[in-house]
């Protein structure tokens, strides 16, 4: 019953994001909120001596281990700037691990966060992807597993809104919520048709376990060009 509801909120929250609900307050910008101030407590209600301390000591690792292990920054791959991007946003926000589905070749991405700064293993690369929809399907059971609740999104702008209804049901489904950090583009936002085709192949997979990759015009043809430029890059990078 929990899930049903986790899905028909986002559901919900797909549809209002395919009828013009992408409104700038709803894109996170680049700054972390994990260390936040919280609301002030009442004078009248404040802890004071071996009480405050103790409840201080027990907020402290409470907000520790919320910090620690229930974020990720999760990065869709299908262009090198978004790995650029993603590497300095993960400067500002030491800790979180990095996922990054289908992105550049492995020696060429790792160089980018290498130079960077950020540490090997906090970079996970995982290539099972072979589309927007399956960056989503691939991983999200993982992510459960590892009780991550949240994720920082990092796409293209023109791809975020595409990106964000495949996300919302997919994630979703399974308790995990998302912030979109959009990658500035010049492109203008992909069009509601596939918005909705993906949006309706996430849908079929949460109910069946299915991508429905045929519902995708091209997808083989896709596949087959990425790997081609996989493939092509690597070899560039051998000689």
């Amino acid at each position: 019953m929990k899930q049903l509801h986790s899905i028909a909120a986002s559901l919900s929250l797909a549809t209002i994001l395919l009828t013009g609900g992408c409104s700038k307050d709803l894109i996170l910008q680049p700054t972390d909120s994990t260390n936040a101030p919280d609301n002030k407590m009442p004078q009248s209600a404040k802890p004071s001596g071996a009480t405050k301390k103790a409840k201080s000591g027990k907020a402290s690792v409470k907000s520790s281990n919320q910090a620690t292990q229930k974020k990720i920054i999760f990065v869709l791959g299908g262009a090198a700037s978004r790995e650029r991007f993603a590497a300095k946003f993960a400067q500002s926000h030491p800790g979180l691990p990095i996922w990054v589905s289908s992105g550049s070749p492995e020696a060429y991405a790792r160089r980018i966060f290498t130079k960077a700064g950020i540490k090997k293993n906090r970079v996970h690369l995982d290539y099972q992807a072979v589309d927007t929809v399956t960056n989503f399907t691939s991983l999200v059971d993982q992510f459960q597993a590892q009780g991550i609740h949240s994720v920082y999104l990092i796409t293209s702008s023109d791809h975020m809104r595409r990106a964000r209804v495949i996300g919302e049901i997919v994630f979703g489904s399974r308790g995990i919520t998302i912030k979109p950090v959009p990658v500035p583009s010049k492109r203008v936002p992909e069009p509601t048709e596939k918005c909705l085709r993906d949006g309706a192949r996430a849908i079929l997979w949460v109910s069946t376990g299915h991508t429905g990759a045929t519902l995708s015009q091209g997808a083989k043809l896709t596949e087959k060009s990425g790997q081609k430029q996989i493939n092509w890059l690597d070899a560039c990078y051998e000689h």
